[in-house]
């Protein structure tokens, strides 16, 4: 196996079972309220989800905080140490500091140890849409590809990975003001749901609108059916949820009908993108057709 470790951040939601198997690290995010600071840990240490949503349900306004400088720092180091490069995944440069950060703190520490490599990766994604290219960056290495072989490919592929999620409540999403091409959707009109995609800069964006919690969970199976490549060679895809399993479950079962080939998981939607959107998001992820939204001629 090539020797380099894989680094994302919180907003890759792969919990323990996931990172054991894959051999993927991450470093934390923070989320804050009433004067309490936690780590955004993808096990969910601080806290458990549920209570996480219920305390967004009871109207208490969650502020989140990027990663530490001093917590990529020793990440970093830890490997270099050990003799290993590092290829480094971020979270969507459009939504986080964390590429910035990790440039910055290559940069350091490429100046102490020259005879290693670190590679940052914008991921343009989040949640399992970061998730789900981590595994395929850790199938990559499996099968012998090189540091910058496979930064090489992760580059070049990643405007494949798809993402189309309904939020259950408008005001969170006005009220983070992450989402663009938004400003339609957030009018008097009762129960729209606005279809968000990961468009080709990393931004959420809303491309449709559609009236009805039902009928928004159907056309976001629609819209990822459409879109997914059943040929590109990764054979998994990432269902996610805030809060809202049974959701989820029924989405699963759904594509499951379309593709039963393919692997399809659940996972939860963690606390640095959940602050954002709120409980009862439910989103899909899979590699597809390239994401040519917004994306520059």
């Amino acid at each position: 196996m090539s020797n380099f470790a894989i680094v994302t951040d919180s907003c890759a939601d792969l919990h323990e079972g996931l990172r054991k198997e894959y051999d993927i690290d991450y470093v934390n995010m923070r989320f804050l309220f009433e004067d309490k600071d936690y780590p955004a840990s993808l096990d969910w240490s601080a806290m458990s989800y549920t209570d996480f949503y219920n305390l967004m349900r009871r109207g208490v306004r969650i502020k989140t905080a990027q990663v530490p400088r001093e917590e990529y720092l020793q990440k970093f180091e830890s490997y270099l140490e050990s003799g290993m490069d590092v290829l480094s995944v971020s979270c969507s440069s459009a939504l986080s500091a964390s590429y910035a950060l990790s440039l910055k703190v290559r940069d350091e520490l490429m100046a102490k140890y020259p005879e290693r490599k670190i590679i940052c990766v914008d991921s343009l994604n989040s949640c399992m849409g970061l998730g789900l290219m981590c595994i395929w960056i850790s199938k990559l290495r499996s099968e012998g590809l090189s540091l910058e072989q496979t930064a090489a490919k992760v580059e070049s592929e990643k405007l494949k990975m798809n993402q189309f999620a309904i939020v259950d409540d408008l005001n969170y999403l006005k009220r983070a003001g992450r989402v663009k091409a938004a400003s339609a959707f957030f009018g008097t009109i009762f129960q729209v749901k606005p279809v968000i995609i990961s468009d080709a800069i990393g931004q959420n964006f809303a491309v449709e609108k559609v009236k009805g919690r039902k009928p928004s969970i159907s056309r976001i199976i629609e819209l990822f059916t459409a879109a997914y490549d059943r040929n590109f060679p990764f054979d998994t895809i990432a269902v996610s949820h805030a809060d809202d399993l049974a959701t989820a479950q029924s989405v699963k079962e759904r594509l499951k009908e379309t593709f039963p080939d393919k692997n399809i998981m659940i996972s939860v939607i963690g606390p640095i993108v959940g602050a954002s959107v709120g409980p009862g998001t439910v989103s899909i992820y899979g590699f597809g057709s390239e994401v040519t939204v917004n994306k520059a001629n």
